[in-house]
C-alpha cells in the first residue's frame, strides 16, 4: 500500500471507474474481485489471528465487494458468516454475480443478525456506498447500531456505511472503522468533517487504475506530503549566519497577554528563524524575556515603532495576544500599509480583518480557526464547518491571501484555482489554548527560509501537526502548547 496523495469527490471515483470499465475495458466484476482481494489481504495483515469473520453485505456494489470478499475469505481456509443486510439488486449486474458465486460456492447469505456479530473476530462492513446523500434507511441505520454496539474490530471497504463520502458528514449514524480500505481513489469525505472520527487507519488499493491527466480527473485537494520538507529546507551552508537565515518581526502582546506573543515567538524561532523580533505592550518585557530570552523585545507604544521594525524584517506576524485597542488598530493600520513582505495574519487581527475587510496581498497568510472564519465570511460557525471545503476556497477568493482554515484536517487554499491542501496529520490533544499562537510562529519562521508563501503554509501546518503527534506519545489529554514547542526542532531537520 502507498501513500497517495490525491484526494476525489464521489462522483470522479466513479467516473474513474466507468472510465476503466469503458476506455481500459477491464470488466467491472474484475475490479470488485480485485477490491475484494485486496481487503483480504488487509485484514490477514492487520488481523493475523482472526479466524471468524462476519460480512455485513448490502444491496450494491459494496455489498458486491463483500460477496467476493467472504468467496475468498473461505477459500482462504477462514470462518465466514456473510449476512445480507438487504438482497442484491439489479439482477445480471456484478453485485448479484457476486452474490451468486458465494452460493454456489458453498456459502449462505444469513439474514442480518445482530447476536451474531458479537461471536466474530473482525466484522466487514460492505453496506452502503458512496452514492449514499442525506440519512440512511431506518433498516440500514439499525445494522449500522448493531454493527458498533458488538464492539469488535472493523474492517470498512471503501468508506463506513453512513459516512457521506464527499462532506464527511454523519445525519444519523455510521460506522466506526478501526480500518477503511478505500478503492481506486480516495474520497473527500474521509477526511473532511466527522470523517476522521469513523475510518480509523485510512489505506488505499487503486485496483490498478490510474487516472488520466484530463482536466475531470484533476484531484479534489491533495494530502500534504511529508516529501516537501526536505526538498523545502534542505541542509544549510557552513557559512550560514541568523541574517541569512530570516528575520522575523511577531506583533501582538496586548497588555497583560504576553504568553501567546511568547509561544509565537520562539516558535518562529524553532523552526528556524535566524533573528525573532517580538512588539508588544512594554509591561510585557519581562515576563516574555525572562521565558525566552533570545527573543528581542519591543515595547512598542506607538505605530512608529513597529513600522521601523517591520522595515528590517523579512517576514511579518501580526495577531498573538493583539487585542482590539487603538494600539491593536493602529499596529494592523500599519501592517496593513507595509508593502513587498509576507505577512502572517492570525487571531485578533483577523477580527480586526473582518470589521474591515479589504483585499489582501496574495503572499500573505490568513490562519482562522471556524470561529474567526465564520466572522470573516459573514456566516456561523456551523456553516463553515459543514462545508470546510468551501469555506476555505471562499476565504482565499474573498481576502487573496492564502487561506490556513484550522482544526481537524487543517486546509490550505492558494493560487488562482485554488489549490486545496490537506493536513491529515495531529491529534484532539492538540485543541487546546496557545496552539494556534504556535502555528503563527512556525509559519512565519518557515516563511523567513522558504521563498514560496504556499509551500511555507503548507509545512508550517504539517510541521506543526507532526510536532504535535510527537508530544502527544505520553497522551493527548494534557498537553500544552509548550510541549509542542519542544518538538518543533525535530521537524525541521528532516
Amino acid at each position: 500500500m502507498t501513500r497517495p496523495t490525491a484526494i476525489y469527490s464521489a462522483a470522479q471515483v466513479r467516473a474513474l471507474d466507468a472510465w476503466e470499465i469503458g476506455q481500459r475495458k477491464t470488466p467491472g466484476y474484475t475490479l470488485m474481485t480485485r477490491a475484494a482481494a485486496a481487503a483480504l489481504r488487509v485484514l490477514r495483515s492487520r488481523w493475523p489471528e482472526a479466524r471468524r469473520i462476519a460480512v455485513v453485505c448490502g444491496a450494491g456494489n459494496n455489498g458486491g465487494d463483500g460477496y467476493v470478499f467472504a468467496r475468498l475469505a473461505r477459500a482462504a481456509g477462514l470462518d465466514v458468516h456473510a449476512f445480507a443486510a438487504t438482497p442484491p439488486d439489479e439482477p445480471g449486474g456484478d453485485a448479484r454475480r457476486a452474490h451468486d458465486e458465494w452460493l454456489s460456492a458453498g456459502g449462505r447469505a444469513h439474514p442480518f443478525n445482530a447476536a451474531a456479530l458479537s461471536g466474530c473476530d473482525v466484522i466487514v462492513d460492505g453496506l452502503l456506498g458512496t452514492g449514499l446523500r442525506g440519512p440512511p434507511r431506518p433498516e440500514s441505520t439499525g445494522v449500522i447500531r448493531a454493527i458498533n454496539a458488538a464492539r469488535r474490530p472493523v474492517l470498512a471497504l471503501d468508506l463506513p456505511s453512513g459516512l457521506d463520502a464527499d462532506t464527511g458528514s454523519v445525519h444519523d449514524a455510521a460506522v466506526r472503522a478501526e480500518l477503511t480500505l478505500c478503492f481506486v481513489g480516495l474520497k473527500s469525505g474521509l477526511f473532511l468533517g466527522a470523517g476522521p472520527e469513523f475510518t480509523g487507519v485510512v489505506l488505499l488499493d487503486d485496483l490498478g487504475v490510474v487516472a488520466p491527466d484530463v482536466p475531470p480527473f484533476a484531484p479534489l485537494m491533495r494530502r500534504i506530503d511529508e516529501g516537501e520538507l526536505p526538498l523545502a529546507l534542505p541542509r544549510r551552508a557552513r557559512d550560514s549566519h541568523k541574517g541569512s537565515n530570516g528575520r522575523v518581526l511577531v506583533i501582538g502582546g496586548g497588555a497583560g497577554m504576553p504568553g501567546a506573543l511568547r509561544l509565537a515567538g520562539e516558535a518562529a524561532l524553532r523552526a528556524g528563524a535566524g533573528l525573532v523580533t517580538v512588539a508588544g505592550h512594554p509591561d510585557n518585557v519581562g515576563a516574555v524575556i525572562a521565558a525566552r530570552p533570545e527573543l528581542i523585545y519591543l515595547p512598542s507604544v506607538s505605530d512608529a515603532g513597529v513600522a521601523e521594525a517591520a522595515r528590517a524584517a523579512d517576514v511579518l506576524a501580526i495577531g498573538p495576544g493583539l487585542g482590539r485597542d487603538e494600539w491593536a488598530r493602529q499596529s494592523w493600520s500599519q501592517v496593513l500599509r507595509v508593502e513587498g513582505k509576507p505577512v502572517v495574519v492570525d487571531a485578533d487581527a483577523l477580527n480586526l480583518l473582518a470589521q474591515e475587510p479589504t483585499k489582501l496581498p496574495a503572499d500573505w497568510i490568513i490562519t482562522p480557526h471556524p470561529g474567526e472564519a465564520a466572522r470573516l465570511l459573514g456566516v456561523d460557525t456551523a456553516a463553515i464547518q459543514a462545508d470546510r471545503l468551501g469555506a476555505v476556497r471562499e476565504l482565499h477568493s474573498s481576502y487573496g491571501a492564502i487561506a490556513v482554515l484550522k482544526g481537524a484536517g487543517t486546509l490550505v487554499a492558494s493560487g488562482a484555482r485554488p489549490e486545496i491542501h490537506l493536513c491529515d496529520r495531529g491529534n484532539p490533544g492538540m485543541a487546546t489554548a496557545g496552539m494556534g499562537d504556535v502555528l503563527t510562529g512556525v509559519i512565519a519562521g518557515l516563511r523567513a527560509q522558504i521563498p514560496d508563501s504556499a509551500l511555507a503554509a503548507r509545512c508550517g501546518v504539517l510541521v506543526h501537526a507532526l510536532a504535535g503527534d510527537s508530544a502527544a506519545q505520553a497522551g493527548e489529554r494534557g498537553l500544552l502548547a509548550g510541549d509542542v514547542l519542544t518538538e518543533i526542532r525535530g521537524r525541521v531537520n528532516p
